[in-house]
């Protein structure tokens, strides 16, 4: 498993400001398997990550758990980055500002008219499906800022 795996349980916890004893009483479960979960000596169950983000108020949680443990959600899942507020905005700005120049909107309209995608509308239907899916990325990429700064 790589590194950062084993993190994503212990790095929710210490944002949440619990040590390892209160997070285990406050989400009924044993020391032990908290220790577990975070050296990745054990996956939690999705009702214990259900109950780690409640407890610990980071619903990205979430993603992360789904990314890292389940190999459809890694793949379809983007990849989120940490990044500063300013950067987030920029990409946002920059991602829509592109989308609305290059008539992505309209392009999808004509592709979706017929409700075929031919082989002479593939690539631009793929090109706008790909400049979507980076938007919904610096959707999250947002939502784990704000849960950041909330957390502090």
């Amino acid at each position: 498993m790589p590194d950062h795996y084993r993190n994503i349980y212990k790095t929710a916890r210490q944002s949440a400001g619990l040590t390892q004893e209160a997070a285990a009483e406050r989400l009924d479960i044993s020391v032990e398997s908290i220790r577990a979960y975070e050296t990745a000596q054990r996956i939690p169950p999705n009702h214990v990550v259900e109950a780690m983000i409640e407890v610990y108020n980071v619903q990205h949680l979430a993603y992360q758990h789904l990314k890292e443990t389940n190999a459809l959600a890694g793949r379809i899942i983007p990849t989120v980055e940490e990044r500063s507020l300013v950067e987030i905005a920029l990409r946002v700005h920059n991602r829509l500002t592109y989308f609305a120049n290059s008539h992505s909107v309209d392009r999808l309209m004509e592709i979706a008219e017929d409700g075929v995608i031919d082989e002479t509308e593939r690539a631009d239907f793929e090109t706008i499906v790909k400049d979507l899916k980076e938007l919904v990325q610096c959707g999250f990429e947002l939502s784990m800022y704000h849960e950041k700064g909330v957390n502090q």
